[in-house]
């Protein structure tokens, strides 16, 4: 079941483990929950040595390092230092981005 938070509905890591229980009936709850861990645990260790993950129709994740800059504490005005980090970034694929576009054409107002 999906969690509401503001009205917004989250897919969590729970609805993923249900959804391979639920569509593979030969597996145990433990053996889907030992896939989609095993899965992501790897997903996450390739993006730690800097390699872009390429999931066909659904999209791509790469690494970006973001260099030190300063940056501004909005309510206060004042100055900060933001240190150098790696961020990822996801881009969709072509695929996906068709599927959402059509099926957000079928909620949206005439």
């Amino acid at each position: 079941m999906l969690k509401k938070s503001d009205g917004v509905r989250t897919f969590t890591r729970h609805d993923l483990r249900a959804a391979i229980y639920n569509c593979c009936p030969a597996l145990s709850r433990a053996e889907a929950r030992k896939i989609f861990d095993e899965t992501f645990d790897e997903l996450a260790d390739a993006l730690v040595r800097g390699e872009p993950v390429k999931l066909r129709n659904f999209g791509t994740f790469n690494l970006r390092a973001k260099r030190q800059r300063t940056g501004r504490n909005p309510k206060t005005g004042a100055e900060a230092v933001i240190s150098a980090r790696r961020v990822v970034t996801f881009h969709p694929s072509p695929a996906l981005l068709t599927q959402m576009n059509q099926d957000s054409a079928d909620c949206l107002p005439n």
